[in-house]
């Protein structure tokens, strides 16, 4: 049976990573330790067969990406559907402000609920579809080939969810590290876990943003 690998990349690492704050479909640049994990990530990608990199619209992985591609001399396409979560009212607040400004909703956040969004945002449940119906037609486009795909922690973690059978409410025991490579397979028959956070190429730790 033929199958799609794919190596998914979160972007490297954002000032507002640093400071704990939403960024969702704002558009926030890298910041220096950022850029030089994606030369980093583009480095450690150099000998790898690629057919096809694809990355979110949103700048943080749009540089991250162009970082690899420029290097491995393959086009870079954007998707919109690669983007991370929308969080409509809670983009550009810091956890402690939304905590702070909406306790009830930022108790909804935190505990997962599958159904529930911010106000002007995504459910868990619409992003989970919305990365599932994205990445699967990728995959399908590509029987056969490797490709990359930069994206956000939201979107690694659905990945992370949907190759390892786990739902959206599942608590995360995972690594969603800045500019880690992760791999998967996909066939027919779904997704399939092969590597997870690989940050051997960086040389000092990354920010693990704390939720999608």
């Amino acid at each position: 049976m033929q199958a799609t690998r794919i190596i998914a990349i979160r972007h490297g690492e954002t000032a507002w990573n640093v400071d704990t704050r939403l960024q969702g479909h704002l558009d926030i640049p890298l910041n220096e330790l950022g850029l030089w994990q994606a030369q980093r990530a583009a480095q450690a990608l150099v000998d790898e067969p690629i057919d096809a990199i694809y990355a979110s619209d949103l700048l943080r992985a749009w540089q991250t990406a162009q970082a690899i591609a420029d290097m491995a001399g393959c086009p870079l396409i954007p998707l919109a559907g690669l983007r991370e979560r929308g969080f409509g009212e809670f983009e550009g607040m810091t956890y402690a402000e939304i905590e702070a400004t909406w306790p009830d909703m930022s108790l909804q956040w935190r505990k997962r609920v599958p159904d529930w969004a911010p106000p002007g945002g995504e459910s868990l449940l619409v992003m989970r579809e919305r990365v599932l119906s994205t990445v699967t037609g990728l995959a399908e486009k590509h029987l056969g080939d490797q490709i990359v795909l930069v994206a956000h922690g939201g979107v690694m973690d659905m990945l992370y969810r949907l190759a390892t059978g786990q739902d959206v409410q599942a608590p995360r025991t995972w690594s969603l590290t800045n500019a880690a490579i992760n791999r998967l397979l996909w066939t027919p028959e779904g997704f399939t876990l092969v590597g997870w956070a690989d940050t051997g190429h960086l040389e000092t730790d990354s920010l693990d943003e704390a939720t999608t």
